[in-house]
């Protein structure tokens, strides 16, 4: 179903007052020839509401010719902003950049968070983002889930299908994704609701089996038999299956990169709003799929890059993969059990406790 402008704009609103954007601050919209321009005109009309001074970066599309797909996210790294000093010298000039383009993995969003200015993006469609409006209540979720992963030095991953996966940790930051910037030189993403950090370089090591039903992306498509990944010293060194298994090797081999089977960032997603199932209920090209990476319960790691967390391991080819049904500890406590978060666990534990018999 459509979203009507005034939905979207007090959904920008919200978004853009969380974000702590005040009158006479410089916001810039980084835009591209697929913007969504429903996204784009909504945001306008809720920043200029505010007073924020607005401007329009919009550049043209690159790397189209290296991609097997049109996802933004299917080959990063190089953007419209590389060697682009002088659109790079406005974006650090802004207070706020609307990111409707897609800068993620790039050194040059690197340097524009480091110049204090804030990022935010935001390229799902209008219909997604209007369902998953961050809050406050989201903020919270999220720090509080990530002081129990900054407090924690492993994380273990099993599942029934056979997951058994060990990540050292504690030499990356954590990514604390809620939906809003409200700190100088932070980044997000709307919609999310989770965390991830990369574990420590050359320590991960174990077994990933993908089930039926887990995700790959930006294929945006769901398994439907089991694929395993044998990891050892941080890096994935086969994957064996059926078609499914075929198909990611195949695609992955496109890149030429063996830093293409390295572990990038591993965490969970909290955002109950997110649904495992809307990637059918949206055209393949509409979507980026973040219901898939959020929905509460998912354990989701990545191949690739580490950029994002200040690392050098620079690769275009970035996989997500969220899964179901996964048990995630730290330390040897539990936050997520068989796909569900702990917190809820115990909250219907309360709740049965409570009921009369």
């Amino acid at each position: 179903m459509s979203v009507n402008d005034q939905t979207m704009v007090e959904a920008w609103t919200q978004v853009l007052t969380l974000s702590k954007v005040q009158k006479g601050q410089k916001v810039t919209f980084l835009t591209s020839c697929d913007t969504n321009p429903q996204t784009l005109s909504t945001a306008m009309a809720a920043a200029s509401a505010l007073g924020a001074t607005i401007n329009r970066l919009d550049l043209l599309p690159i790397n189209a010719e290296k991609s097997l797909s049109p996802d933004k996210l299917a080959y990063v790294g190089t953007t419209p902003l590389t060697n682009n000093s002088v659109a790079m010298a406005a974006l650090m000039e802004s207070d706020l950049v609307i990111d409707l383009m897609l800068l993620l993995f790039s050194p040059e969003q690197h340097a524009i968070l480091s110049s204090g200015t804030k990022i935010l993006l935001a390229i799902e469609p209008p219909e997604i983002l209007a369902r998953l409006v961050p809050s406050r209540e989201d903020r919270e979720k999220v720090l509080k889930a990530a002081k129990q992963l900054e407090a924690a030095s492993r994380m273990h991953v099993q599942s029934s299908a056979g997951t058994d996966l060990h990540c050292p940790l504690g030499d990356y930051p954590i990514l604390k994704e809620y939906g809003f910037v409200d700190e100088p030189g932070r980044w997000d993403h709307w919609p999310s609701g989770f965390l991830a950090t990369w574990p420590n370089e050359g320590g991960t090591k174990g077994k990933i089996v993908l089930d039926r039903g887990d995700i790959l992306l930006p294929m945006k498509c769901y398994v439907q038999e089991p694929v395993t990944l044998t990891v050892k010293a941080g890096y994935v060194t086969s994957i064996e299956g059926g078609l499914d298994a075929d198909l990611l090797n195949d695609y992955m081999e496109s890149f030429g990169d063996p830093e293409s089977y390295a572990i990038s960032h591993i965490g969970w997603g909290l955002q109950k709003r997110a649904r495992w199932s809307t990637m059918l209920l949206h055209g393949r090209d509409n979507t980026i799929g973040m219901d898939a990476r959020a929905f509460a319960g998912n354990f989701l790691f990545s191949l690739g890059p580490n950029t994002e967390a200040g690392g050098t391991r620079d690769t275009p080819c970035h996989i997500d993969i969220p899964m179901r049904n996964c048990s995630v500890s730290l330390d040897g406590r539990p936050v997520v059990l068989a796909g569900k978060l702990v917190e809820d666990q115990q909250t219907d534990e309360t709740a049965e406790a409570a009921a009369p018999l």
